[in-house]
């Protein structure tokens, strides 16, 4: 169905290149878009006209024409005056408003087939014969980026990001919540994930721009075949709630980079603590000081290099020592040997994770 607004501004252009006023309406005679001004139409008419066979009538000094879908009545239009040059008029209005309606069903059946696609809500078979139907290639690579706001979606949202794309994309834009917008973006032969990196950055610079802060955006893997779109959104969507855990920092999080993280992000919290507990006893690592934990911190991000964290921190290397030497004493763990640095880092990342997960319950 086409909005108001869409219809509004319609008529409104059409009043002003032919100097005629029109009016739209549905099946039950109410006004969906005029520029009649104060002028009232008899539901009767209207009714009449409705059950009539005839596809233009004119009643009361108004031309009236049907405008369908292709399929069903859709609309009424109509049109001050009873001479030829209004009814001309309304019939090159009425054909722009079919066209119209066609065009937004199209759209709404495919965006309908890509929400039901994305959402596993297909069999393999409809997937390709509705593909089919609706002229959507299967065979093309396509990635999902999802867009996540702090604030709740309108459509001019989602008509923002489908105008930065342009109307010749062949990519879909689309929503399953109130908060996030969808982009299945379809890729050319060549494009790699160097060129989506690109373009995700675009797009958030834009919805940054227009929304404000609080806009996260993730997207998943590229894949080759239509039925595969719903893994990649399925990815970009734990993209999204991994880095806000683990890449706080970060803008756009690639399903490809979050490494151990979405490791950790799948396991189950039970699990977390009985590790916690083996490798630490009584004690968690966020237990400790600030001055120890960007220590800690700092040393992983130098790769476990004592000269480079020592020189980093402003500290000499001998207390740089102590620290680590000291840390041992409390935890067994000696961070210059790999395997404990491993162990640690990663008893770090799962206590950020529980307490991320732990304040989503409250």
């Amino acid at each position: 169905m086409i909005s108001n607004q869409v219809l509004q501004n319609t008529v409104e252009g059409l009043r002003d290149i032919s100097r005629t006023e029109l009016c739209v309406l549905d099946t039950d005679g109410k006004v969906l878009a005029s520029t009649f001004g104060d002028f009232t139409f008899q539901p009767s008419d209207i009714q009449a006209f409705v059950d009539s066979p005839a596809e233009s009538q004119l009643v009361r000094g108004c031309q009236y024409f049907k405008v369908s879908d292709g399929y069903n009545l859709e609309y009424i239009l109509a049109v001050r005056g009873d001479d030829e040059d209004s009814y001309m008029v309304g019939k090159l209005a009425a054909f722009l408003l079919q066209s119209l309606a066609v065009a937004y069903k199209e759209r709404l059946d495919k965006d309908s087939f890509i929400k039901n696609l994305l959402l596993d809500n297909l069999l393999l078979v409809d997937i390709y014969n509705r593909a089919k139907k609706l002229h959507i290639d299967a065979e093309k690579r396509r990635v999902v980026m999802v867009i996540e706001m702090n604030q709740e979606r309108d459509h001019s949202t989602i008509e923002s990001v489908r105008n930065f794309f342009g109307s010749k994309s062949k990519s879909f834009i689309t929503a399953v919540d109130e908060s996030s917008i969808i982009i299945v973006k379809e890729l050319e032969d060549d494009e790699t994930y160097a060129e989506v990196d690109k373009e995700a950055a675009a797009v958030y610079k834009a919805m940054n721009f227009s929304l404000g802060e609080g806009v996260h955006m993730a997207y998943g893997t590229i894949v080759g075949e239509l039925k595969e779109v719903s893994r990649s959104y399925k990815e970009a969507r734990m993209a999204l709630d991994v880095g806000k855990i683990f890449f706080a920092d970060k803008e756009i999080i690639a399903y490809s980079s979050l490494g151990i993280g979405r490791l950790i992000y799948q396991l189950p919290i039970p699990l977390c603590k009985m590790f916690i507990k083996e490798i630490f006893e009584n004690k968690s690592p966020d237990d400790f000081d600030e001055e120890t934990l960007i220590t800690i911190d700092k040393f992983f991000e130098n790769s476990l290099n004592v000269s480079e964290t020592s020189r980093q921190l402003y500290i000499h290397r001998n207390t740089l020592v102590y620290r680590l030497d000291k840390l041992q004493k409390s935890t067994g763990l000696d961070l210059r040997v790999f395997e404990d640095a491993i162990t640690f880092k990663i008893a770090l990342m799962v206590v950020r994770y529980m307490k991320y997960m732990e304040a989503l319950d409250f």
